[in-house]
């Protein structure tokens, strides 16, 4: 039988082999909250591998059955508070121990499905249904872990971060994307500026909508960092490394001409440390009565 220490250690390695950025800045969390994210990603890349990693001789439908029988698992585990399945045993924990809000799941599993038979999005509203599930309520689900001086404050920051970081992921994998039969810039934007990424090149058109969509990203880390003020030290330096990571995959767009077709971009290494040393000093804090001077 799987013990907990097993699963958490499994939800770790998910992390560690499919989010390297956010895997990195998990560091710069205390040891006590850092194996309770390690636990949402667990849950959130397990559902996503089951969608897009099954293999090329998986019927959607086939993907729709394995999605919901391991969305029935987790939450028939959740109701009896405990698993034995070697991801989930970590995530019932995680979700036990913190009073995570089970509706999070639910929409997050309802985002998942959305994937095997949606492929564009018309609008940016449209597009942010399918991210409520997909990214928003990942900050949700993070904020009770994190623990802000006031939680109810503190959520919709937390879900515009989570909605930057699945923004900026799109913009970055435009082409892995286009593999898989998805588009998640919204039709409009790119009939707006005449721009089509099935040709796979950067035209001045492709610019222009790169820049729009980078722009309405950046608004969204704006509001991310007045959440992250609100973080105590202990998790603000973590979140803040993910935050400035992120935002930093935009820059590296900008660098390559808005070029994310002929390789994919990255921050680099030195970049990494540069910013784990920048945001071990914690960002100014917005605590009810609390001063910094």
């Amino acid at each position: 039988m799987v013990t907990l220490e097993q699963s958490y250690e499994q939800c770790r390695l998910l992390n560690k082999r499919s989010g390297t950025t956010y895997y990195w800045s998990t560091h710069l969390l205390p040891n006590v909250k850092r194996h309770h994210v390690y636990a949402l990603y667990g849950l959130c890349r397990y559902a996503d591998d089951i969608v897009d990693e099954m293999g090329s001789g998986a019927t959607n439908d086939q993907r729709a059955a394995a999605l919901k029988a391991f969305e029935n698992r987790f939450f028939a585990d959740l109701e009896k508070g405990r698993s034995d399945d070697f991801v989930l045993k970590a995530v019932v924990h995680t979700f036990r121990a913190f009073e995570i809000d089970p509706n999070c799941a639910t929409k997050f599993f309802r985002s998942m499905t959305m994937d095997l038979s949606v492929a564009t999005y018309e609008t940016y509203a449209d597009l942010v249904q399918y991210m409520d599930g997909s990214a928003a309520v990942i900050g949700e689900m993070m904020l009770p872990i994190l623990e802000p001086y006031d939680i109810d404050a503190a959520r919709k920051h937390a879900r515009d971060l989570g909605l930057a970081f699945q923004l900026t992921n799109f913009l970055r994998d435009v082409a892995e994307d286009l593999d898989r039969g998805r588009v998640y810039i919204p039709q409009e934007d790119l009939r707006r500026f005449g721009a089509d990424p099935t040709t796979r090149t950067a035209t001045a058109e492709w610019a222009s909508v790169m820049r729009f969509e980078i722009d309405r990203c950046r608004q969204l880390y704006s509001s991310a960092d007045i959440g992250i003020a609100m973080l105590p030290p202990s998790s603000q330096r973590g979140i803040a490394a993910a935050r400035d990571l992120y935002s930093g995959i935009l820059e590296k767009i900008e660098e390559a001409n808005y070029d994310v077709f002929t390789a994919r971009v990255r921050v680099t290494t030195a970049r990494k440390l540069a910013m784990a040393i920048r945001v071990v000093r914690p960002r100014r804090q917005t605590r009810p009565g609390y001063s910094n001077d």
